[in-house]
């Protein structure tokens, strides 16, 4: 077990929640905490609803029943004021990096300071430097997003949602669209960062190579709902078939019931199908 982790402090925390898009129920009675100092990682299939909860633990959509605490507060009790407090305490890697591109990599990394601090320029640009030397891009403060690589994008969205040295850090598909050795070094980062600043990390990917590197324990969602928390031998372990399927990347519809494909497409029972 990981020795940063203090398991009887839940940075996050979720009972029973419930979210729709219109009459459509996304998220279906999920619970799960992330612990202080772990890095939790979220995956599952296509539509399991992983994106969605990961908007609903950045408080960036409200939802429909049950309970969400972050640092101990219930985000659906926090007017405006208090949610922006909150998120000073939070970091954000976008899947994309978002970084805005008219200005420098090290305007970009400053601009959580310019939102939230009342610092003079002079500190902010310290800060920001530092920031780019823990992700390893020491001296690329003065150029302009589209003047780096795409992994490059990846270390400068780091050090902008670590700018602040938040308690949580939240990242959408870090290593999606890197090759596999940049993604490597990604995945290094991520648990450099976790030990040098004691953080707790919520990680959404899909890349199975990540998962069993950087993960301390494992959310697996499926239609919703959750199919699985626990660590990685806990995983690898599991007789779930689904999550087999998952890890092995096997299809799910690996033998067609020629019935079922063709009740879903025409919306009745197709006499004979069987026999086609």
């Amino acid at each position: 077990m990981n020795p940063n982790i203090n398991p009887d402090h839940k940075l996050i925390e979720v009972e029973d929640l419930v979210t729709h898009y219109g009459s459509r129920m996304i998220l279906k009675g999920v619970s799960l905490d992330v612990r202080e100092g772990e890095i939790m990682v979220i995956m599952g299939g296509s539509g399991s609803g992983k994106s969605t909860l990961l908007r609903h633990l950045m408080a960036l959509e409200r939802h429909t029943s049950g309970t969400i605490r972050i640092l101990g507060e219930d985000i659906a009790r926090l007017g405006t004021r208090e949610l922006v407090e909150l998120r000073t305490n939070t970091g954000v890697a976008f899947q994309g990096g978002a970084l805005f591109s008219s200005m420098t990599v090290g305007e970009n990394i400053m601009l959580p300071l310019y939102e939230h601090t009342d610092l003079d320029r002079k500190t902010m640009e310290i800060m920001a430097r530092m920031k780019l030397e823990v992700v390893s891009l020491a001296g690329f403060e003065n150029l302009m997003p589209s003047e780096l690589s795409g992994g490059m994008i990846k270390r400068a969205a780091m050090a902008r949602a670590i700018v602040m040295d938040p308690k949580i850090l939240f990242c959408d598909e870090p290593s999606a669209g890197l090759d596999p050795v940049v993604s490597s070094a990604l995945d290094e980062l991520i648990l450099r960062l976790r030990d040098a600043m004691r953080m707790s990390v919520v990680v959404v990917t899909h890349e199975l190579e990540s998962v069993f590197k950087i993960a301390d324990r494992v959310t697996v969602l499926d239609q919703g709902k959750i199919l699985f928390i626990g660590t990685l031998d806990e995983l690898r372990a599991s007789p779930s078939e689904r999550i087999q399927n998952l890890l092995n990347r096997r299809p799910e519809d690996a033998d067609l019931d020629v019935d079922a494909y063709l009740t879903r497409l025409t919306g009745e029972t197709v006499p004979g199908a069987a026999s086609l």
